[in-house]
């Protein structure tokens, strides 16, 4: 089917070529249309595009959609029943074609990193005319699958999942990829699978940091981070990591990482578990004292190695230089330097991106957006530490 409808959904085009069809005679009362899939192949959308598509022909009665058998034509003085009951019934269950339900699960959100982010996709709801619904998993994978099933139980059009924090992706996404339903990843992406994802460039990111550490005079480089266990953001800040020390023929020095930083996830964010990492960190820079700069992959974890720094009687950056992933203006302090992510332009993309998945556009798998290096004032020329 050509597309002269400018930039109609797909769903209403198909909606609109199957009514004038209804109307024209070639489905008489009674004759089956054709199936969601068939409704797929016929016009190239996924599933989900052609469910829509019938499903607004039921609303408005011009077919009677039967469980387990498919889509009939309904008679027409039924259709026009059927339209008023279904504006009695459910006058707020179907949304114009502009106004659309999107979904949003994250792990959480705070000054540090997300708030950006809602921002983002705040905005661009407005600026499509639909709403935004949120619900944060607080990076439980339970909690993450509940809110998906609920999320599509209320009808959303799309979804948008920042997935909790490891190397667990439950059962519901997957189901999301195989199903073809309009969902967005942000800060994450599937290995393997064709599922969309909205990141800033970690590998960049972490190399334009560590090259600033490199510039100071920095080679002896504590890198800190929670276990990896696959989450892709992690993964790649490590890799970029390394691919500076490949590039300035520097030798990455794995012994002085410390790679087991817990209090920092969203279920271990608790007072106990952040004492005991500043312990860790400063036991750590005891044992090797050759260490002049920390680079940390978030926020909360730099401040947990400002603090460690700060109980050994040692200063930001006079005899420690401390790097970071974003970093807040709080109570007028400087931030750290640190790579801060566009958060509100990742949000704007990954709701626009869902919209256009809703309409049957085929949108690219990665988005990366370059993460600007900011400086602050915990980075300073790497001096010798005395043991």
């Amino acid at each position: 089917m050509a597309n002269d409808s400018g930039s109609k959904p797909m769903y209403e085009q198909i909606f609109e070529a199957l009514r004038d069809q209804i109307k024209a005679g070639k489905y008489a009362v009674g004759d089956r249309v054709p199936s969601e899939k068939e409704l797929g192949d016929e016009f190239g959308v996924s599933r989900i595009t052609s469910k829509k598509a019938l499903e607004l022909l039921a609303m408005d009665g011009y077919i009677v959609r039967q469980p387990g058998r498919g889509s009939f034509v309904a008679e027409p003085g039924r259709a026009g029943a059927l339209a008023s009951n279904a504006a009695a019934s459910l006058p707020k269950q179907r949304r114009t074609a502009s106004r659309r339900l999107i979904g949003l699960v994250m792990t959480d959100f705070g000054d540090a990193y997300g708030t950006g982010l809602v921002y983002g996709m705040e905005q661009a709801s407005r600026e499509h005319d639909s709403y935004l619904v949120l619900r944060r998993s607080f990076g439980i994978p339970a909690n993450e699958e509940e809110s998906i099933k609920g999320l599509l139980e209320l009808g959303v059009d799309g979804l948008i999942i920042f997935p909790a924090q490891g190397e667990y992706f439950n059962a519901e996404i997957l189901k999301l990829v195989i199903d073809k339903f309009p969902f967005v990843l942000v800060d994450r992406h599937l290995k393997g699978l064709s599922a969309g994802s909205i990141c800033s460039d970690n590998v960049a990111g972490a190399v334009k940091g560590t090259n600033h550490l490199f510039d100071l005079g920095h080679k002896h480089i504590a890198f800190l981070t929670p276990p990896p266990m696959d989450t892709t953001a992690i993964e790649d800040r490590i890799e970029g990591f390394v691919q500076a020390h490949a590039e300035m023929g520097i030798v990455v020095d794995r012994d002085i990482w410390i790679q087991d930083i817990t209090s920092t996830l969203p279920t271990a964010y608790v007072e106990e578990n952040k004492r005991k990492d500043i312990e860790k960190m400063k036991e750590h820079l005891s044992r090797h004292p050759h260490i002049t700069a920390l680079f940390a992959t978030e926020y909360n974890m730099a401040l947990l190695a400002a603090e460690a720094v700060k109980q050994m009687g040692l200063s930001v950056p006079d005899d420690i230089s401390i790097i970071c992933f974003d970093s807040p203006y709080r109570n007028g302090l400087q931030p750290f330097t640190h790579l801060r992510q566009n958060q509100e332009e990742m949000g704007r993309l990954a709701f626009e991106h869902v919209l256009k998945l809703r309409d049957g556009e085929t949108m690219p798998n990665r988005v990366l957006l370059d993460a600007e290096l900011i400086i602050g004032n915990s980075t300073a020329k790497a001096k010798v530490r005395a043991n």
